[in-house]
């Protein structure tokens, strides 16, 4: 006897099917990618970046400059920079070293420092300094004016002529940290430079602070620096037991570090020592911008 088959209906035979492309070994489609996007239509067109703009004259002008000119505004842009953003992190950093420091390696001297705190440092230092560099040093706001109208009037005076200079301890702070030191051309460059960083700076730190570092970038003797450098390689011992005599010292040999020394003084700057040791025993009243505030 002859057994059939009999065969499902084409219906079931699909459902079938599409249950065993559902199982997870199944084979399964290709899937082609899809086609990128289009460009924006700004680039596709080729119209300028966002920021040439908001700023067409200064695109023009990029446009214009050959490939070097273009690194010679990028090197300008970063060394106009510099002091000023440098400033806020040597706020709380101390400065590993100066631009002072690194030209006087070029010319031969070696660099010997130390960092110690103002905390650290004798308190007739900073007196001693304060009254022979910038007397009025918490009362101005990097640059003292009064000073600074009298060297122009000076500089006007046909029988005299300038007499003084108006450099403050900011001014000096930065152009011994960020700066060059020269006459001339230069200097009067840099004297120009020199106002704006001075203001920042003590716009940015404290007074502490900015006597702090100055106290210990200034050059004291040939490749030495700081205060710490300067007692151990003067006086043969550390900073915070510098003597009155001891500071005055230090201080009378800032104007000219090279030619002047400390430990063994010549008799123009034992004079020197003797009215800046006088001057700083009245400095009292005029440094509390040295003392520590209490959220430091």
């Amino acid at each position: 006897m002859r057994s059939h088959t009999q065969m499902a209906p084409k219906s079931q035979q699909r459902g079938a099917k599409s249950a065993r492309e559902k199982l997870p070994w199944a084979p399964r489609k290709r899937v082609t990618p899809e086609a990128e996007p289009p460009p924006p239509a700004s680039e596709a067109a080729g119209q300028p970046p966002a920021w040439a703009q908001r700023f067409p004259r200064l695109a023009a002008f990029w446009e214009k400059r050959s490939t070097w000119q273009r690194r010679v505004l990028v090197a300008l842009a970063i060394m106009v920079a510099w002091p000023f953003v440098m400033t806020v992190v040597y706020g709380v950093v101390p400065p590993p070293v100066s631009n002072l420091m690194v030209f006087r390696l070029f010319s031969g001297n070696g660099i010997s420092k130390d960092w110690v705190g103002l905390d650290e440092m004798s308190p007739y230092l900073a007196a001693s300094v304060i009254s022979s560099e910038d007397a009025r040093f918490c009362s101005h706001h990097g640059v003292d004016w009064i000073e600074f109208q009298g060297v122009v009037e000076d500089a006007f005076d046909d029988d005299e002529g300038p007499v003084r200079g108006a450099s403050t301890i900011s001014m000096q702070a930065a152009k011994n940290l960020f700066l060059w030191e020269g006459r001339g051309p230069l200097g009067a460059i840099r004297k120009v430079v020199e106002m704006p960083v001075a203001l920042w700076m003590d716009g940015v730190w404290t007074k502490r602070r900015m006597i702090e570092v100055y106290l210990n970038i200034v050059e004291w003797a040939p490749g030495v620096y700081g205060a710490e450098a300067a007692a151990q390689h003067h006086f043969k011992k550390s900073a915070a037991k510098l003597s009155r005599r001891e500071a005055a010292l230090l201080a009378a040999v800032l104007p000219n570090p090279i030619k002047r020394k400390a430990g063994k003084p010549s008799k123009r700057v034992r004079i020197l020592a003797n009215v800046i040791e006088r001057r700083a025993r009245t400095m009292g009243p005029y440094l509390t911008c040295l003392d520590r505030k209490k959220w430091l």
